[in-house]
């Protein structure tokens, strides 16, 4: 009798596993070989990548075009100024209360946001945004349009902070920096591991089948408004914990900077769409290539943006689907396969 099995896996996704156990250890111990500057730039890399699986999730794999992502990002941030500065919590667990909080107001925001389509919702959550930002620039307790910073008290006696001190022997200053460059480790691990595990559920399936077509998703019993907002509100959570990590290492705040469309939304489209968007690979390549070009370019004012947006351009002309996609498409090459093949029987005699 023949014996079928369905499976995800491939050889090179095996290899990715090996390897990939193997950078994150390296990652882990970072702190205790490389300089302060090292420790902030890979900070900078491991929550921009947070926050373009995020919008890729939305994009990508919902269907759902969003270019008012700083929403959540700008939320986050002041729910942990908050927490911190109101309520006298630890800049740590704070960090939690940004999820919350980004979680709540993508719930009004998704209620009016659904109600429009394709460019429409796009602007939409952009406007929707705007409106938020405005909203925290009247808060006066929290610096009001000026902003405000962390308490010293707050971050000099943060959670870890004297641990880190005593065990690698370094300052408060690189202390409060080798947290955050951890806690964006565990975000990051912690989001693309979650991210594959959905999509290779029978939710992936039916989040894929409502982003490629709603109607015949429907058709077949899949409840599209669900999946859309369960994929909206995991966006929210996840980009408000990211916002809130990344204030708290800046340890000060104002709504231009928390609500800045080109930081949080602008820069990790671009991440997605030349990486390749709809992968979990193409982020990954992606803000490795951003930053690359911010290291090289950023000394030149506004040719740095031109050139961003050109290598853009050029990019979605001559691979649509992202420098990821393209190799893909190429060599067949997926280090986190979600499609499923059929093995066994005659299928694997076929196939030796």
């Amino acid at each position: 009798m023949n014996t079928y099995v369905v499976e995800t896996r491939t050889r090179a996704s095996n290899v990715t596993a090996i390897l990939g156990t193997a950078l994150v250890i390296a990652l882990i111990l970072l702190p205790l070989y490389a300089g302060r500057s090292t420790i902030q730039d890979m900070f900078f890399i491991l929550t921009m990548l947070v926050l373009a699986q995020f919008w890729n999730l939305l994009a990508g794999y919902g269907g759902l075009v969003s270019i008012g992502q700083q929403a959540f990002v700008g939320m986050g941030a002041y729910a942990l100024f908050g927490g911190v500065i109101l309520a006298g919590m630890d800049p740590v667990p704070a960090i939690l209360l940004s999820g919350v909080a980004a979680l709540v107001i993508a719930i009004p925001t998704a209620f009016f946001a659904f109600r429009l389509q394709g460019a429409y919702f796009a602007i939409g959550t952009w406007v929707i945004a705007e409106v938020f930002r405005l909203l925290l620039a009247q808060w006066k307790t929290l610096g009001g349009g000026t902003g405000t910073s962390l308490p010293r008290s707050a971050t000099k006696d943060m959670w870890f902070v004297d641990a880190i001190k005593t065990l690698l022997d370094v300052k408060t200053s690189a202390a409060r920096d080798i947290l955050a460059y951890w806690l964006a480790l565990l975000l990051a691990l912690a989001t693309i591991g979650g991210i594959y595990w959905l999509l290779r559920t029978r939710r992936g399936l039916a989040l894929a089948a409502v982003r490629d077509n709603t109607e015949a998703a429907k058709s077949v019993g899949v409840d599209a408004d669900r999946m859309k907002w369960m994929v909206f509100l995991t966006s929210a959570f996840g980009t408000g914990l990211a916002g809130g990590l990344i204030y708290m290492q800046k340890a000060r705040i104002s709504p231009d900077a928390a609500f800045s469309v080109t930081d949080w939304t602008a820069y990790v489209i671009f991440i997605v769409v030349i990486g390749g968007i709809g992968t979990i690979e193409g982020p990954i390549l992606g803000v490795l290539i951003f930053f690359a070009l911010q290291s090289l370019l950023a000394d030149f004012g506004s040719w740095y943006l031109l050139s961003l947006g050109v290598l853009a351009i050029a990019i979605m002309l001559i691979a649509p689907r992202g420098i990821w996609g393209l190799i893909s498409e190429r060599t067949g090459l997926q280090l986190f396969p979600i499609r499923r093949r059929l093995k066994g029987g005659q299928l694997d005699n076929l196939e030796d």
